[in-house]
């Protein structure tokens, strides 16, 4: 087997253990062991006698028993499929703002002039800050000459940009606030010690394909994100859709045929909006952690979401028009799929999720090599709607199909990441921004940076343009035709 950390298949080593664990769960849940999985595997993980990781071998095993706990499917309870492991969080320092020995005890006195809240004395010739009176606004950091102010925040909390993070004071643990979480993932990436992540349904997925008995009870299909592409560091894409079918999958669809017709209904969308007042204003729906950013944050724009499906939904709709009885799995780079799937608006379309690390995982523990697998066609999607994975694909599409459909008036923005969605949307809220289409993606960078893909390499970028390029339809006019052709059959049948 291809030794990945060697090969840097993975970007570090937390997931590196993450995919172990996985692994393991997975070839137990086919050639049995899933009731001693909590006691064999930390031995194998973590075999000793001494800790590589931690301060001794008996946490070591004991954080990995909790990697398993989210490999079998964590706190089903949770709605939130971001969750915490508590013998992980290792405490980290979480000073605020920190004197350092940097400090030279100058005659300025720069930081003490700027805190706005007189909290920085000097004493014996150094700084002092009162954590009292302390706000954390980081003037005094950026006014002192020798930079001996750092703000010492944990990862996590510095990652959380909707303040869902907070640190429990009895024992100084991470904790999540549901009802602030946007589900993105971005504490997950952060985090050194790998003790926020994501739970997994991937036993689920098994009991599916076998339940499916090879697919004649029902059939079980893989939708595949775009991102996908930039995930290939083992075979070519065609080679891993093979080997998803491998895995037991009656076909694989690209999540891009739904993103071509997204174009299409958000476009007519906003021409109908246009068509009922003078200044309409529309966000994309596609990325499920900034339309959960909106409803909770920007409460009043909720009914400028766009009211179409995202891509994976509307993927799953078409399968499922066309084969009622099917099963679909989607597979990509986002936590927040996880959380959007079960939502009630969903419909039941998609059953599952997996990501791309997951799915890494799996095809390793069949042991399937992607490299030797015969190449499988994927020509669902056009141009534009294998550019989805990227910040700026969504604009670029809508531009051009309004275009083509005579739609006039589109202004889009691109917000790259959170801290660009919240920037816009706060001056759309101040009557000050000029855009009237707002494309919202909460991962920088866009799909490709999603929080659970094995790789988040710039490169991901280059890969999806590419792979767009590579579309065998260079427009969406096939997919909008298939689109009103299935829902059309699917009309007759009723």
């Amino acid at each position: 087997m291809t030794n990945y950390l060697d090969q840097k298949l993975f970007d570090t080593n937390v997931q590196w253990i993450k995919y172990k664990v996985l692994k393991e769960i997975i070839t137990r849940a086919y050639q049995g062991g899933l009731d001693q999985a909590y006691y064999d595997i930390p031995r194998i993980i973590s075999p000793g006698p001494k800790s590589e990781l931690n301060c001794c071998i008996y946490k070591e095993r004991a954080i990995v028993q909790e990697r398993i706990h989210m490999a079998m499917g964590g706190d089903r309870d949770n709605p939130n499929p971001v969750q915490v492991m508590e013998t992980a969080c290792d405490e980290c320092p979480a000073a605020g703002m920190l004197v350092t020995e940097a400090c030279r005890g100058c005659m300025m006195h720069s930081c003490q002039e700027v805190c706005p809240k007189g909290a920085i004395t000097i004493m014996g010739h150094r700084c002092h800050i009162d954590k009292n009176k302390c706000i954390e606004c980081g003037k005094c950091a950026a006014a002192c000459p020798y930079s001996a102010i750092i703000a010492q925040k944990r990862p996590c909390i510095k990652s959380c940009k909707v303040k869902a993070l907070s640190i429990r004071p009895q024992d100084d643990k991470a904790v999540i606030d549901n009802a602030k979480c946007i589900s993105c993932g971005a504490c997950v990436v952060s985090c050194p010690f790998g003790a926020i992540t994501d739970r997994s349904l991937v036993l689920d997925i098994i009991d599916m394909l076998r339940e499916s008995e090879n697919n004649t009870r029902y059939r079980v299909y893989a939708v595949v994100a775009p991102a996908i592409v930039g995930q290939c560091r083992f075979g070519r894409i065609t080679q891993v859709v093979t080997a998803i079918k491998l895995l037991g999958f009656h076909q694989v669809v690209e999540a891009a045929l739904g993103a071509d017709i997204t174009l299409y209904t958000e476009a007519r969308e906003f021409q109908h909006k246009a068509a009922e007042c003078e200044n309409p204003v529309m966000t994309t729906s596609c990325c499920p952690a900034f339309v959960r950013f909106v409803e909770t944050n920007f409460p009043e724009f909720k009914d400028a979401i766009s009211t179409s499906p995202s891509p994976m939904i509307t993927t799953a709709c078409l399968i499922k028009h066309s084969d009622p009885t099917a099963k679909v799995v989607f597979i990509g780079p986002c936590a927040a799929k996880k959380f959007e799937y079960s939502l009630e608006k969903t419909g039941g379309m998609i059953d599952s999720v997996m990501s791309f690390e997951e799915l890494q995982a799996f095809v390793d523990a069949r042991g399937i090599d992607t490299t030797k697998c015969e190449d499988s066609q994927l020509d669902n999607a056009s141009f534009y709607g294998r550019i989805f994975a990227k910040s700026g694909g969504i604009a670029q599409g809508v531009s051009h199909v309004a275009q083509k459909l005579g739609i006039d008036g589109v202004k889009p923005v691109v917000m790259n990441g959170i801290d660009e969605c919240r920037q816009h949307l706060a001056m759309l809220r101040a009557k000050k921004e000029t855009a009237n289409f707002f494309e919202g993606m909460a991962c920088d960078g866009g799909c490709v940076g999603g929080p659970l893909s094995i790789t988040r390499s710039p490169k991901n970028v280059f890969d999806v343009d590419k792979y767009g390029s590579s579309a065998k339809e260079q427009d969406i006019d096939g997919s909008v035709n298939l689109y009103h052709m299935t829902l059309e059959t699917a009309s007759e049948k009723e």
